[in-house]
């Protein structure tokens, strides 16, 4: 899957429900993550989905790495996030790594907000360990 992959019309669907400079931020997030998969070869084909309603990113192949879902914060003009499995230590290594470069909610969420500049590489290196979780263990 490509930057410019294809979107499958319920996903396309959860993203148009979400307001615009929310939307724009998530796509742009959604493109991070198409780039990350696609330039980190363990994690091989990409299988994007909706889990709980949410755009969700996942390694086609099991026990290679643990999905990533996006989505807007409820109630916040300006925030989203991209949540992990709370049953993986992901949370606790981004914050290890990233102390003061996002904001966390509890063991599942990096907080984002389209009124910051996305620190990019720091993003894709939490993205890709997400997306190669189980590699390391």
């Amino acid at each position: 899957m490509s930057g410019a992959a294809a979107m499958d019309p319920k996903v396309a669907a959860a993203f148009d429900a979400i307001a615009p400079a929310q939307r724009a931020a998530l796509l742009a997030l959604r493109r991070l993550i198409l780039e990350t998969a696609a330039e980190t070869p363990e994690v091989g084909p990409l299988v994007e989905t909706l889990k709980w309603g949410e755009p969700a990113y996942l390694p086609a192949r099991a026990r290679v790495g643990t999905t990533v879902r996006i989505n807007a914060l409820k109630g916040s003009a300006d925030g989203y996030a991209m949540y992990v499995n709370c049953k993986t230590s992901l949370l606790e290594s981004y914050r290890h790594l990233y102390p003061d470069t996002f904001g966390f909610a509890g063991q599942r969420a990096v907080l984002l907000s389209t009124q910051r500049p996305v620190p990019e590489a720091a993003l894709k290196h939490c993205i890709a360990l997400a997306l190669t979780y189980h590699l390391g263990t």
